[in-house]
């Protein structure tokens, strides 16, 4: 370790102490000095993404377990679940107000909205991914696959194609917090849902596979694997299948958790390319948000004081990123945009 480094993190380890003995006001009264601490340039090139003149809020909080944000553009509102509590909430930036927009919600987790603006979701409940059509009924979009009832769909995103792509690790069916307790029929795996409603399974070569995001020109896939590996997997998208899977990324943090015991959940890509990943189950100094550039090297984290469970980019130029994370929603301004529509 060169002694610039060493420095570094002997400097921060002591700015950590320091913040632990000065906890900071998440309510908002007590303003941060700026840059704001809790946003880390790891690596030079993170610097550039950093807006210097913007905090982290703590916009909401509140829920048992926030997940699945994603921004819809017409609607200008951020939709997010809180999965124990079996409501999909919203968020208004005009004036910050934060209400349940749908009750019994089939404890759904993942959210995504697709080019034609209708909210897809993935729920754990009823082990279904569903459309709500802009009429208010629901169009279920996949519930079986080889005749079996999904394990329990997590998390999922759009392609231009019109095709769906989402994950089935089964989390909602292994317990009665997020879901309804059942057997797992299928093996955990990742599909497809052609524009003609067609099932096809794309890869089931990861132990849990959680939050996936596609590459800026939809090349590559990233999915996280919460299993046994805990990694971000990437793999070439090649029409309707995928190949060429490796790791991507080990989501072991700089300032902690340096064996990479640490997890990701869900992941969003900016318009160059790096990976935004939530980040969580170790403790200060690791929980929020770590940023991987292009070839999977750490170069950023947002600290914050929950385990982060997702993130995505919204607001009118998606430039803010919203991040949900055990009870509570955080956003901060940065100075890039989100490679995608939510």
């Amino acid at each position: 370790m060169n002694s610039n480094r060493r420095t570094f993190l002997t400097s921060f380890a002591v700015s950590a102490a320091t913040t632990t003995l000065l906890a900071r006001d998440w309510s908002g009264k007590t303003p941060e000095r700026y840059p704001d601490p809790d946003v880390i340039a790891l690596d030079p090139a993170f610097e550039k993404l950093i807006q210097g003149n913007a905090p982290i809020r703590r916009l909401h909080t509140g829920m048992l377990w926030a997940e699945g944000p994603a921004w819809n553009g017409s609607g200008n509102y951020l939709v997010f679940s809180d999965i124990p509590n079996n409501a999909q909430m919203r968020y208004l930036p005009e004036d910050g107000h934060v209400s349940v927009m749908r009750n019994n919600a089939n404890n759904s987790n993942g959210n995504t909205f697709d080019l034609q603006g209708r909210q897809i979701s993935f729920e754990h409940g009823t082990r279904r991914v569903v459309r709500y059509e802009l009429d208010g009924k629901i169009t279920v979009l996949a519930e079986k696959f080889d005749g079996k009832p999904l394990n329990a769909p997590n998390d999922g995103a759009v392609h231009p194609d019109g095709s769906i792509w989402f994950t089935d690790p089964g989390y909602g069916s292994m317990m009665d917090y997020e879901g309804n307790k059942g057997e797992l029929l299928l093996k955990e795996a990742v599909y497809r849902i052609d524009p003609g409603g067609e099932i096809t399974k794309v890869t089931e070569d990861l132990t849990k596979p959680n939050g996936l995001c596609f590459s800026p020109d939809y090349k590559k896939l990233y999915i996280v694997d919460t299993g046994a590996p805990k990694n971000i997997r990437v793999y070439d998208v090649d029409g309707a299948s995928l190949k060429n899977g490796k790791v991507f990324a080990t989501n072991k943090g700089q300032l902690a958790d340096p064996k990479g015991k640490g997890n990701s959940d869900g992941v969003r890509c900016d318009i160059e390319g790096n990976l935004w990943a939530s980040a969580g189950w170790i403790g200060d100094g690791y929980d929020g948000v770590h940023v991987f550039n292009p070839e999977g090297k750490l170069i950023g984290f947002i600290k914050l004081p929950e385990t982060a469970s997702n993130v995505c980019f919204g607001g009118q130029k998606r430039n803010r990123l919203f991040i949900t994370a055990s009870q509570s929603l955080y956003s901060v301004y940065v100075n890039t945009r989100g490679a995608h529509h939510c």
